[in-house]
């Protein structure tokens, strides 16, 4: 089972060592942060998120978030 939608790290994880899910999808938080899969690992301090610039425009929400 795959959980979807509002996870923090914290959550997915407990959720997962619960047994409860399998695993988790991280969207929007996988769109602020590129490097997702690295800052999860190391517990850095996730980007936050921009909406306004998820799905639009220039280079603006798809190239300028910092990544570690």
């Amino acid at each position: 089972i795959i959980g979807a939608g509002a996870y923090t790290p914290e959550k997915a994880e407990d959720l997962i060592e619960k047994g409860l899910i399998d695993a988790v999808a991280f969207g929007r938080d996988y769109i602020a942060n590129p490097d997702l899969v690295a800052r999860l690992q190391c517990k850095a301090k996730l980007n936050p998120q921009r909406p306004e610039s998820f799905y639009g425009g220039g280079a603006e929400g798809y190239t300028d978030y910092p990544t570690l």
